[in-house]
């Protein structure tokens, strides 16, 4: 989950007009430093750019996914989905709450 700044200052970014990328950019910001701090094992920058991507993505920041052959096609479309908004919201399956309701007759 990025900190309550770095969305801030993408907002921010958003409001005065700036590009997907710069606002992209404070995501990527935050886990350069997390990486330095070694709060997690990203094992290089690319990594650590990746996931700063990822999560502006994640947190409504129109970027685009990456181009065919930049990454793998489960990352892509995973990318998409995020970029579109359509992050999937799981609906718990009707069977459980059958049985359940089974049970206790």
């Amino acid at each position: 989950m990025p900190e309550k700044e770095t969305i801030e200052r993408a907002r921010e970014d958003a409001r005065e007009g700036k590009s997907p990328s710069t606002q992209a950019g404070e995501f990527v910001r935050e886990e350069m430093h997390h990486v330095r701090e070694g709060k997690h094992g990203a094992a290089s920058a690319k990594q650590a750019i990746a996931i700063g991507l990822s999560k502006a993505r994640r947190s409504s920041v129109k970027l685009q996914a990456p181009r065919r052959g930049k990454a793998s096609a489960r990352t892509t479309q995973q990318a998409n989905r995020d970029y579109q908004g359509e992050r999937a919201i799981r609906v718990a399956s009707p069977l459980p709450l059958a049985l359940a309701q089974l049970a206790e007759l």
